[in-house]
């Protein structure tokens, strides 16, 4: 046997080795149980991989993302083969890892039901401890087609090699470019072939480098994402690397469930979404509308201190208006089809807010002196987004953004930017969010306006204005708008979730298309520089990031009810009132319950409501012209003069506290 030299890379540690022909991967991390797969010239290979003399070898930790991702299709695989199994009619459609998980698509008769999926886990974990073994095997086209007769699914993708990825999400897991091949799944002591699946890998070694996983459960989803394709059965399911992990997903799921913005939405009576009204447009109810009014009411004065000015548009416009910004050629799937008007004009429910505020710089002539010229706006939008991802509030067919556009001159650019970005930051602070990131998004080769050179301009000086904030900074290549990059502004909330939030955009090229132009200080006429910023996103979508982030207990300033007044007996029902009414004339919301329920329903039911605090009296009360507060965690303090009472509640109103 011939000698092999390789080089074991270890983050920043290199390793010389020589070992003889024929060694894999596996031979190489022996004992190192955690390490599921290698990478080698940048592409992953299962740890049977034979090396090569000259290669480069990077260990995959089973927790790292590619690890992950691993071990979650290799859980998928099995979860399919579970399912082929018991259900031998079934059809296998796409099965990838996914954030957290993953899933397997199914052309079956019937829906799966959940006695089907606990039938399903535990055929999985027969799988699992069997210790099949995961085995790559190259194939062609033509004997792919032949091997799988019986997958029609399968033979679509093999037709659609090299773009399947762009043709259905998660296909590029089975299908690539390059060689087909196809993963048996092998008994671990006769080697006879228990499954099989068309797939690029790589996978864990065995099923029994699963440690942990579970079904979640299953929905309709059509195949290749099409409404034109036959709707299949999804199964959805988790895994990861040890037992206390997933023990520690599902009870964050679980929390997760509790604080889900629509559940609470219901629950407190804050909006609802009804069906005679559609999918993704919400109505507000009386309570959610204060919440909504509080959030715009407060954003508006802050504005109004760093010198934004107010505009308002239209919510529909001729179609010429977005082939002029590019919209039409650009982002036509995520509008609304045109409306025939006016002797077969089209118009367009807006997307976007831009365009109109283009008119309104370009309504007269601009001087220098006006600039940075900073317009905002409530602006609801409408776009069309597919019945599958229409999810509550955080991701609605209408909702409303509040909206600013700076126009500027190149030399104000940077400092405008840099304004902008701790103006964003601070604001969001202000509504009780405070561990945040910043993403930049660079230009998709593919879907841009412009020069390489104005982007790589704007690129850099929005990277430079990111850094100075001194917050961690993600790349996010591809990521941008059509017309110019941008940074985004990720929170995360009170139990961990990433959400993205603001977004601040660089724009030289809707100016040019507009063909904005302001009068320089020697009387030339020059191009401004278009900063796109939007500070919640949508309305809709931080109020019910806000919901989720506080689970409906939001701080005393944005509560719909400050204070709920709570008699011990119907005699001190007119002492609540009268301080109710004294509370209500310093600014505050306060409601007293006079229903006929006992004292402990009314507790109970603040306490539902999520009410800061609840204003308790009784005889001794009323002849001190005191108050009793009882707090959301059930403390209490008594024995509080109206007066001071008031008081209180203004302060933690002022300070924006939670209670």
């Amino acid at each position: 046997m011939s000698d092999v030299r390789v080089t074991i890379q270890r983050d920043s540690e290199r390793e010389e080795r020589v070992v003889t022909t024929g060694t894999t991967a596996a031979d190489l991390f022996q004992g190192e149980r955690s390490i599921v797969a290698a990478r080698v010239a940048g592409e992953l290979k299962d740890l049977a991989y034979e090396v090569a003399d000259g290669e480069t070898v990077e260990p995959v930790e089973i927790t790292s993302e590619d690890g992950l991702n691993i071990l979650r299709h290799s859980t998928a695989h099995v979860m399919a083969q579970a399912v082929q199994e018991l259900f031998p009619d079934a059809k296998l459609g796409i099965g990838p890892p996914v954030k957290d998980g993953f899933y397997y698509d199914f052309d079956v008769e019937t829906p799966f039901t959940p006695e089907d999926l606990k039938r399903i886990e535990k055929k999985m974990q027969e799988i699992q401890k069997r210790g099949q073994r995961f085995s790559r095997r190259v194939t062609t086209d033509e004997d792919a087609r032949e091997e799988l007769a019986a997958e029609p699914y399968k033979l679509e993708l093999i037709g659609l090699k090299g773009n399947a990825g762009e043709a259905a999400e998660g296909a590029d897991a089975e299908v690539g470019a390059g060689e087909l091949t196809i993963y048996d799944n092998l008994d671990a002591k006769t080697g006879e072939l228990c499954w099989k699946d068309l797939c690029r890998g790589p996978h864990l070694p065995t099923t029994r480098n699963i440690p942990a996983f579970k079904l979640m459960r299953s929905a309709a989803a059509y195949w290749r994402g099409s409404e034109k394709n036959k709707q299949l059965q999804r199964i959805y399911g988790t895994a990861w690397p040890t037992k206390d992990e997933l023990k520690a997903y599902l009870e964050f799921l679980a929390e997760a469930e509790k604080r889900d913005h629509r559940k609470l939405g219901a629950e407190l009576d804050l909006f609802s979404i009804p069906e005679e009204i559609g999918s993704g447009l919400a109505v507000f109810h009386p309570k959610g509308g204060i919440i909504r009014r509080v959030m715009e009411d407060y954003s508006r004065r802050r504005h109004e201190e760093a010198d934004y000015e107010f505009v308002y548009s239209p919510h529909a416009t001729k179609g010429k208006l977005f082939e002029k910004s590019g919209h039409l050629d650009w982002y036509a799937d995520g509008m609304y089809p045109p409306m025939q008007l006016d002797e077969g004009i089209d118009y367009y429910l807006k997307p976007m807010n831009c365009p109109m505020h283009n008119l309104i710089f370009d309504a007269r002539g601009r001087s220098y002196r006006e600039l940075p010229l900073r317009l905002f706006e409530f602006g609801t939008v409408y776009r069309y987004e597919k019945s599958g991802v229409v999810h509550g509030l955080t991701r609605a067919r209408g909702f409303t953004q509040d909206d600013a556009h700076i126009y500027c001159t190149k030399e104000q650019m940077a400092d405008e930017l840099d304004a902008t970005l701790t103006f964003v930051l601070d604001l969001l602070r202000d509504y009780g969010l405070t561990d945040f990131y910043l993403e930049l998004s660079t230009k998709d080769p593919e879907k841009f306006v412009g020069s390489d050179e104005v982007w790589e301009e704007a690129t850099e000086t929005l990277r430079k204005v990111a850094e100075k904030q001194g917050l961690p900074l993600v790349p996010d290549p591809g990521g941008a708008a059509f017309y110019g990059p941008k940074i985004s502004v990720q929170t995360k909330d009170a139990i961990g979730r990433t959400w993205q939030m603001s977004t601040v955009q660089l724009d030289f090229n809707l100016p040019e298309r507009f063909d904005l132009e302001y009068t320089a200080p020697d009387g030339s006429k020059q191009r401004p520089v278009m900063i796109h910023r939007a500070l919640f996103g949508s309305i809709e979508r931080f109020f019910a990031v806000l919901l989720e982030h506080y689970a409906g207990a939001f701080p005393v300033w944005l509560a719909p009810v400050q204070a709920t007044g709570i008699p011990i007996g119907d005699a001190h029902v007119p002492y609540l009132e009268e301080f109710a009414a004294e509370a209500k004339k310093k600014g505050l919301r306060v409601e007293v319950d006079s229903s006929s329920d006992r004292m402990q329903k009314k507790i109970r039911n603040a306490q539902k409501s999520k009410v800061p605090y609840m204003i308790i009296a009784g005889d001794e009360d009323v002849a001190n012209g005191a108050v009793s507060f009882r707090y959301r965690d059930g403390s209490q303090e008594n024995g509080i003069p109206k007066d001071e009472a008031i008081a209180k509640i203004l302060k933690a109103v002022e300070e924006r506290a939670q209670v």
